[in-house]
């Protein structure tokens, strides 16, 4: 595990990493145009802009899983031929990718020994006590001898890390690496990736929140539709304002303040009052439990009220009854005990026809698998919600259907050709607007927004915030489940905690974000280690 020779052969004035010119087409489509940078040693580089910016798609170059049509890329001063991952890692690249992928059932001991040296012969307990060591001496906090499935998700990312420094590794990359951490995590995670700095690691950090870029970066590169927009630059010289500014061009003038607040980092801590305490509550669930099915957990015992006007979120680890609680409100999981009201009436046995009579409205987890048929046209994605519930021999007018959902994607600005085509033929954004466009009528009066902002880039997310704020002042009442605790922070009037299938603690603005990150966390660790013991 040395790679001193590679030292001595690049000199130690070689840039870590030097892209000339590279481009990068998928079919008709360029995912990087001529992008040229420099990345110097020993640095923590963050890579930013919006969804489809080239990101990921150029860290992904620089780690050999992609073959750029044109241009060069240079490792500490090593030319690599490009789209050959075995010899990005000779060259001391590894990358840390957002989907996890080590074996679950293995122990952290026998995922480093699988990579890394094998002696001739071992033990289970002669490879832990030697994984151990080096774990301790990288500093991440890792039991070796703990299986992955049973980490928490922070705990499994350090695991990724620990696999890619196997190798030496002198430039990592990590795609994404706080997507799925809370507050407390994310720290954690910037203390570790200074750690690696201080031993003369270089890393890449492809992020997308500018909050975090000016927290722990040392450069910024921006890249837009492909094309580097500036960079890299000196963090210390950048503020969140002149970041926005970098990744979203001129659509940054045209945000209102909240939005733009929110954008960079300082939402406000405290939200006018929109509830209406004499209205009855738009949801009442009352000591509601399900049955774990498909590896869930379930729901145990969830007391949840949200009135009109107001926006819940729901924050939690990733797993922790997040779903089965929007699936229990929605009518697709059956209650084994408890009661759910809506608008005042009684909901628990009712059918999904009936809850979306008292004003009930989903943006469903996964748009393109809960919310459209890809495969079929705009106006029938549309209209699908029309006829939920209507009289079994009422006329249907397509044609009517048509115009209605035509009228519809105008005002909600969905960027389409025509109303026929497929609904898979729509970028991300232009997808959740059709959805929004759906959901989110006059006659809504509780609105369940699971995860509504997930991969959409930041003018979508505006536009779904902006949607969101909007029914709440118009008297709806909203339950947004996300994973973005600084989206939660931003919009939310009040937040709830779950884990476990359990709401276990709330919050209101101001936030303790230490507290809310400890109250999504500490109950996750406790399980982990019971069930190693």
């Amino acid at each position: 595990m040395n790679r001193d020779h590679l030292h001595q052969e690049a000199g130690a004035s070689a840039p870590a990493l030097t892209a000339e010119a590279v481009t990068v087409r998928y079919g008709d489509v360029t995912a990087l145009g001529e992008v040229s940078a420099r990345f110097e040693p020993g640095r923590i580089h963050a890579v930013l802009g919006q969804n489809g910016a080239g990101k990921t798609t150029f860290a992904r170059v620089a780690a050999g899983l992609v073959q750029p049509a044109e241009g060069s890329i240079a490792v500490f001063g090593q030319a690599l031929a490009g789209g050959n991952v075995a010899e990005a890692r000779g060259a001391g690249v590894e990358l840390v990718h957002q989907s996890f992928a080590l074996p679950p059932s293995f122990t952290v001991a026998e995922v480093l020994q699988f990579v890394g040296p094998r002696p001739g012969l071992f033990t289970r307990q002669g490879i832990e006590r030697y994984w151990q060591a080096w774990l301790d001496g990288l500093g991440l906090g890792l039991d070796a001898g703990a299986r992955i499935r049973d980490l928490p998700i922070e705990m499994q990312q350090s695991a990724e890390i620990a696999r890619a420094m196997v190798s030496d590794a002198r430039l990592l990359i990590l795609d994404e690496p706080t997507a799925v951490l809370s507050p407390e995590g994310t720290e954690r995670l910037f203390t570790r990736v200074r750690e690696l700095r201080g031993k003369g690691v270089t890393v890449m950090l492809v992020l997308h929140k500018i909050r975090e870029v000016l927290a722990i970066a040392d450069t910024v590169t921006v890249l837009r539709g492909g094309r580097l927009v500036a960079g890299p630059l000196e963090a210390r010289d950048l503020t969140a304002e002149s970041l926005a500014e970098l990744i979203i061009g001129e659509t940054a003038a045209r945000l209102d303040a909240a939005d733009r607040a929110a954008l960079v980092g300082a939402g406000a801590q405290q939200h006018d009052e929109h509830s209406r305490p004499d209205t009855p509550p738009a949801l009442v669930l009352r000591a509601v439990s399900t049955s774990p099915h498909s590896g869930g957990k379930g729901l145990n015992d969830v007391n949840l009220s949200i009135r009109g006007g107001e926006i819940v979120g729901i924050a939690g680890v990733e797993g922790n009854g997040q779903r089965e609680l929007v699936a229990a409100i929605a009518g697709l999981d059956p209650l084994t005990s408890g009661e759910i009201s809506l608008a005042d009436k009684r909901m628990d046995k009712a059918p999904l026809a009936a809850r979306r009579d008292a004003g009930l409205r989903v943006i469903p987890f996964e748009r393109n698998v809960e919310g459209l048929s890809l495969s079929s046209p705009l106006w029938e994605n549309w209209s699908a919600a029309q006829l939920v519930g209507g009289a079994l021999l009422a006329p249907v007018s397509p044609r009517a259907l048509r115009q209605s959902a035509e009228k519809a994607f105008r005002a909600w600005d969905v960027r389409f050709s025509d109303a026929g085509q497929p609904a898979g033929s729509l970028s991300g954004g232009n997808a959740q607007k059709v959805i929004l466009s759906r959901e989110m009528d006059s006659g809504a009066k509780l609105i369940l927004a699971a995860q509504p902002t997930r991969g959409l880039d930041i003018g979508a997310t505006m536009a779904v915030w902006k949607a969101l704020r909007e029914a709440r002042n118009d008297g709806a009442g909203i339950l947004l489940v996300s994973s973005d605790l600084d989206e939660l922070f931003d919009i939310c009037d009040r937040i709830v905690v779950m884990v476990s299938g359990q709401a276990v603690a709330e919050f209101t603005a101001p936030w303790d974000i230490q507290a809310v990150g400890r109250a999504m966390t500490a109950a996750g660790r406790q399980s982990a280690q019971e069930a190693r013991s």
